[in-house]
């Protein structure tokens, strides 16, 4: 049996301006035994920054910034910079985070070559209004139902026709080495997980993604399947290569009578054609069940987001209770072997 077990809290708010109201959702890059995060932070008004530390090891701190180091600079972030995920190609550190203009949250992207200074790309998902996008829907009258279910909760709110309001697309995740010379990643239009590959950033244009999306039906990765992702899914740390497959780490949030609850949940992909589910996992992996998991700015939330690895020791790293951020160990040997037992019949 896989054994999860929670090591509790690593990271708190601070009597700093910018992270006195929480921390959450961090990204996070291992180079040998440093593991460096970059986290969400928030203060009141929920204006979110990125902030930035180290860890010596995988838990102990051994620095931390008392500023920011990315903050909302364009008017698509100018409600805040949030939930970043980071990969390492060749020299180069990939930052995706989400950008909110205070409607819209869509996926942004930075690089940097040392993680101090970085240079914004701007928004490299979809920035569709939403009457495009119910156009683009009806064309893919063969996916799943709550693609349409979702994009209802904005035509009830009279926004359907309103200009300045897009289809959100947020929880963009970077593979950690281009695929068939290709960069590959992964994005989420509610409610499930969609794959685009590309050669450059500059590939994704308006044409790129107008073409992408009447077709959206041939790009789903994943879709809400059990009953504990009834509402959504999304992805959660960058895949990790393994010898099984790339292992993907998400989240998943259930609706249930007395509220939602996210949990931490996994998949494999195959290792030649990522965008082929081969197997997942039919539980979560883990879900809020300690006192700082359910109880906190948003309550019953584990969300992670990064991940490391220490010979057999996997780590992942989690936003509880959009609050602060924990960690929960268990051996990848463990994980593997049960995944494995369960194979996707998407």
């Amino acid at each position: 049996m896989l054994k999860v077990e929670k090591l509790g809290v690593i990271l708190e708010a601070t009597s700093h301006d910018f992270e006195s109201a929480g921390v959450l959702n961090p990204a996070v890059i291992q180079e040998g035994n440093d593991v460096k995060m970059l986290y969400r932070a928030f203060k009141d008004g929920n204006f979110s920054t990125i902030g930035y530390c180290e860890f010596d090891g995988p838990i102990s701190l051994k620095s931390r910034h008392d500023i920011p180091i990315l903050i909302p600079e364009k008017n698509y972030e100018i409600h805040g910079v949030e939930d970043p995920r980071i990969v390492k190609i060749d020299d180069v550190y990939y930052v995706t985070y989400t950008g909110y203009d205070g409607k819209n949250a869509l996926g942004c992207l930075a690089t940097s070559t040392d993680l101090q200074q970085f240079e914004k790309h701007g928004i490299i998902t979809p920035s569709a209004s939403l009457q495009s996008y119910k156009i683009a829907l009806d064309n893919n009258r063969s996916i799943f139902p709550k693609y349409f279910e979702h994009l209802q909760t904005y035509i009830d709110r009279g926004l359907i026709h309103k200009t300045k309001y897009k289809v959100w697309d947020k929880d963009v995740v970077m593979f950690p080495e281009k695929i068939d010379g290709h960069f590959m990643m992964i994005h989420r239009l509610l409610p499930g997980m969609q794959w685009v590959k590309f050669k450059s950033f500059s590939d994704l244009d308006k044409a790129f993604w107008k073409d992408y999306l009447f077709h959206l039906n041939q790009y789903i990765l994943m879709d809400p399947l059990f009953d504990f992702e009834n509402m959504h899914i999304g992805a959660g740390a960058p895949p990790i290569k393994t010898k099984a497959g790339w292992l993907l780490i998400n989240h998943s949030v259930q609706s249930t009578p007395k509220g939602r609850n996210y949990h931490a949940t996994v998949a494999l992909l195959d290792l030649k054609d990522p965008t082929k589910v081969t197997h997942r996992l039919n539980t979560p992996l883990f879900s809020p069940d300690q006192p700082y998991e359910k109880v906190g700015y948003v309550n019953n939330v584990c969300f992670p987001s990064g991940t490391s690895l220490f010979e057999d020791d996997f780590y992942i790293y989690y936003g509880a209770a959009d609050n602060t951020i924990a960690v929960a160990r268990m051996k990848l040997s463990e994980l593997l072997e049960q995944l494995l037992k369960f194979p996707s019949h998407d």
